[in-house]
């Protein structure tokens, strides 16, 4: 990747002065512009690096500049990964949030790995980062990308914090099975109609009505209908990686809401019984939704005390710190 169209600030957080924020837009291999952001501790030096990979639709940073009232978004993530002492970084997937390309339109699932590969191994790569660990963290269709990102280098990441991950589509969910044969077809013919009917998945994601309200007014979020295209992509890749659950060998945390009616819960319980991974472990909150960032304050400060938590431990393996091995908690 280049980055002929360098676009940096930095901004401080609204709380406090410890958090410096940059943003850049880079330029991918289809000569699509990406738009990168990252989160670093202002006064010391970041214990070990996480990258996020965000779901269908949304964006990782708009919140920052353009709307900083919105107190549940990636940034309230980024923020208090950071206060952990982590360094954090985002892209926005090409078609989604600031970046360049038809809006929610995912011609091919490989290309937008590619891209999270190539930005994320990019920042690993420079030298104040060499010997830091390696963390993702995905969201939704992020965590399909997350441990694709694995399989593609099984080596490479440290672990994996995975909130809700598209292991398969929800029954509830899934197009009508006459939509699903027809659409391979389709799509070599029209791949941009968007045509499929689905509900307001707003209403099915979202607990909270204030981040309802917050979610559909920021315009970066898309809330139309999915291209056919982009719905196959999603169907084959989900199917994919059910099938290969057995092939993920990282560690993890996988985190789900009892009542997520977008990503199945079972599907992240098969992820922890069918992985080989030797150190795993399943976090699932009875009566939460899909997103486990929308819920009461003290269901999310719940959530987030398990993710810094797990990520301390592994962030710190160097220092002989004990490491919680395949468990499975609700």
């Amino acid at each position: 990747m280049s980055s002929p169209n360098r676009d940096i600030f930095i901004l401080q957080d609204q709380c406090t002065d410890d958090v410096k924020y940059e943003e850049e837009f880079i330029v991918n291999s289809r000569d699509t512009k990406l738009f990168t952001c990252a989160w670093m501790p202002r006064n010391s030096e970041p214990k070990a690096l996480i990258f996020i990979c965000h779901g269908i639709a949304a964006e990782c940073s708009v919140s920052m500049r353009d709307t900083p009232f919105l107190k549940k978004s990636m940034r309230d993530t980024a923020s208090r990964l950071v206060r952990a002492g982590y360094a954090v970084y985002g892209i926005d997937h090409e078609g989604h949030g600031r970046s360049s390309g038809r809006r929610c339109y995912v011609p091919n699932f490989s290309d937008v790995v590619a891209d999270c590969s190539s930005y994320f191994m990019t920042v690993c790569d420079k030298p104040e980062n060499r010997g830091k660990k390696r963390f993702l963290y995905g969201i939704s269709m992020g965590g399909s990308i997350a441990l694709l990102l694995h399989r593609k280098e099984p080596a490479y990441w440290d672990g994996a914090v995975l909130l809700a991950p598209m292991c398969k589509i929800s029954d509830d969910m899934r197009p009508h099975p006459v939509v699903v044969s027809a659409l391979k077809m389709v799509c070599a013919v029209a791949p941009g109609w968007r045509i499929i009917p689905i509900p307001d998945i707003i209403d099915k994601v979202c607990k909270d009505p204030e981040m309802r309200k917050q979610v559909r007014s920021n315009p970066y979020i898309y809330k139309g209908k999915l291209p056919l295209k982009t719905c196959h992509e999603l169907l084959m890749v989900s199917l994919d990686i059910e099938k290969n659950l057995h092939e993920v060998t990282l560690p993890f945390l996988v985190l789900h809401g009892g009542g997520d009616v977008v990503n199945d819960p079972s599907a992240s319980k098969l992820l922890f019984e069918e992985a080989s991974s030797a150190d795993k472990d399943l976090k699932l909150y009875p009566g939460m939704w899909h997103a486990l960032m929308a819920e009461l304050p003290q269901d999310v400060e719940r959530v987030y005390s398990d993710i810094i938590s797990w990520l301390d431990q592994r962030a710190n393996c160097a220092a002989n710190v004990s490491v919680d091995v395949g468990t499975a908690s609700a």
